[in-house]
């Protein structure tokens, strides 16, 4: 029997690319599979949800805006699948990656692909890729304390982590995935799926979390080494780390799938229609 999945998304008024993840999971290849929507605080959801009535959908509304992290606890305590796939509500999937980390964890317990990193510019609500670089990189545990290749979104892993580790810790909040693997890793068996399934958004104007160099993102960063002894790592760019020797010699060949072609939604063409 095929095992089932509760894909996790939190979510905070982003009607459009929420609209264009729950299209990419409606072309799925594998299909037990449920959908937990968690609203964080924000504009309701429903109209989005309500044109993918073949997805098995389940909608948190939460009062108020208590961050991703938190979102995403809520979601997995919702999960009623033996497995969990994360992914945030600018991300995608191509059709094929569900069915290839189902089948990647018959010999492990936590299962991450490669990505595409895109950069998209917006033209009348819908996003148009403009750029893409290939995130490959070689799974080395030691070598992901210093500098994490783990993209959080499409990941899939046995539910069961959590009673082992417990929730995803917010106090960390911006690290919040480089601390979930790094715990993760210390007690399951890990695998990289060599294949760049999932299309990671990133704006390089600075409107990422991932770029943010303030002090707030340091304190989180600090939080992070002491918890797992990493020792005094410095926040530096995103794309200047990929440069760096120690990162750079990781890079490592992966298939790539996507056609180049942004992914429509029915909720963006029922608007473009004037339904709504």
């Amino acid at each position: 029997m095929c095992p089932s999945v509760s894909v996790v998304i939190p979510t905070y008024n982003r009607p459009y690319p929420l609209a264009e993840l729950l299209e990419a999971l409606s072309r799925q290849t594998y299909k037990p599979f449920e959908v937990i929507v968690v609203n964080d605080g924000g504009e309701p959801v429903d109209d989005v949800v309500a044109l993918y009535p073949e997805l098995d959908i389940g909608v948190i509304d939460r009062r108020d805006n208590e961050g991703h992290v938190a979102a995403r606890n809520a979601g997995v305590q919702a999960a009623r699948g033996e497995l969990i796939m994360l992914c945030d509500d600018d991300d995608l999937v191509l059709p094929c990656h569900l069915e290839r980390m189902v089948a990647a964890l018959e010999h492990a317990d936590f299962a991450y692909a490669d990505a595409e990193i895109v950069q998209y510019r917006v033209e009348n609500d819908q996003r148009i890729p403009f750029a893409r670089f290939l995130f490959a990189y070689e799974y080395d545990l030691e070598a992901m304390r210093t500098f994490s290749t783990y993209v959080p979104s499409g990941s899939v892993y046995r539910k069961s982590l959590h009673d082992e580790i417990g929730s995803f810790d917010p106090s960390i909040h911006n690290y919040w995935d480089w601390d979930f693997f790094l715990r993760a890793a210390s007690v399951c068996r890990v695998t990289r799926v060599a294949a760049a399934t999932v299309l990671y958004a990133f704006s390089a104007d600075g409107d990422n979390m991932s770029r943010q160099l303030d002090d707030r993102r340091r304190q989180y960063l600090r939080r992070l080494c002491e918890k797992h002894g990493l020792g005094d790592l410095p926040v530096k760019n995103f794309w200047l780390l990929l440069d760096e020797p120690e990162v750079a010699r990781r890079r490592a060949e992966s298939e790539v799938i996507w056609d180049g072609q942004p992914i429509v939604s029915r909720f963006w063409m029922q608007k473009k229609r004037g339904n709504y």
